[in-house]
């Protein structure tokens, strides 16, 4: 199949699929295992939104919001794979559990781990929002967008997730950096 058509070398949607996959591929990864806290969950997560893209993606007529829609879609399927999580729960299975060795991810300072740490401890509602302010750096608007409810939710959730995180990271104010403005 040919990645152009007609004459005036249209892209195909395969070249589209993969662009898209390389400009969201790793922000998408990193919501993900903010949500997950699991990196082959995260992984798995993250594959699952483009492959609802590859089924449905076509369905957006504005592709200058697919960003958004990928965003939308990722934080969906965790919810209803939590949901289905919570009426089906796993079993660990802890006999091959010494075998099993430990892989630290590399380039992660201690510092982002114990925020990373201290995030999963905060009550999911607002964990989305913490992740998608501060991993992903988004407007209250494309949160509103991405999680589904008025910008003055954001507001207040990213409020009350911060008060959160900053008790669960012993902070008795504010730092002045980005962190926890």
């Amino acid at each position: 199949m040919s990645h152009t058509s007609g004459a005036r070398g249209k892209i195909g949607p395969e070249v589209e699929f993969e662009d898209l996959v390389r400009a969201y591929y790793a922000a998408l990864y990193r919501f993900a295992l903010s949500l997950t806290r699991s990196e082959s969950d995260a992984c798995d997560l993250t594959q699952q939104t483009f492959l609802i893209w590859g089924s449905k993606g076509h369905q957006l007529i504005d592709r200058s919001r697919a960003k958004t829609w990928l965003f939308t879609t990722l934080h969906r399927e965790f919810l209803r794979q939590r949901r289905r999580q919570v009426r089906f729960p796993q079993v660990e299975l802890s006999e091959g559990q010494p075998e099993l060795s430990v892989v630290e991810p590399e380039g992660i300072e201690l510092d982002l781990e114990r925020v990373l740490r201290a995030l999963a401890g905060v009550e999911p509602l607002f964990q989305a929002t913490l992740s998608l302010f501060y991993l992903e750096d988004m407007s209250y608007r494309e949160m509103a967008a991405i999680l589904g409810v008025p910008i003055g939710t954001v507001q207040s959730r990213l409020s009350r997730g911060k008060a959160q995180l900053r008790q669960l990271l012993g902070e008795e104010s504010a730092s002045p950096a980005k962190g926890l403005r």
